[in-house]
């Protein structure tokens, strides 16, 4: 999957789009990790009844040089791709993918594309 300046992911209505103002500092505050390529990875569990091991991840790959992103849902292996707005727990899973995205929006990590 290449970088793009803006995802959808599957299931969601919602496309979002990296910031302009987005800084490494505020990534690294918000759980993201640089990987050894200088990009920045965050994976994080929509699962809430068991988080260390979840049912469904967020992941979301943001380039060194912040010129585009991947975002996609996981099964918790991260094996495969799910989408979490099907899913049996869907609402438990959907309240939590858009209360991490809510904080990325508010740290100015992402906008939504209108």
């Amino acid at each position: 999957m290449q970088f793009a300046k803006s995802v959808k992911v599957a299931g969601d209505t919602t496309t979002y789009q990296l910031s302009d103002n987005v800084k490494r500092y505020t990534l690294l505050d918000l759980g993201f990790e640089e990987t050894r390529r200088g990009n920045f990875e965050y994976v994080g569990s929509v699962d809430t009844n068991n988080p260390f091991n979840p049912v469904a991840k967020l992941r979301i790959l943001i380039a060194s040089d912040f010129s585009g992103f991947k975002m996609e849902t996981v099964t918790g292996n991260g094996a495969s791709k799910i989408n979490i707005f099907k899913h049996a727990r869907a609402k438990e899973f959907v309240e939590q993918y858009h209360y991490i995205l809510k904080e990325m929006l508010d740290r100015d990590v992402f906008t939504v594309k209108e």
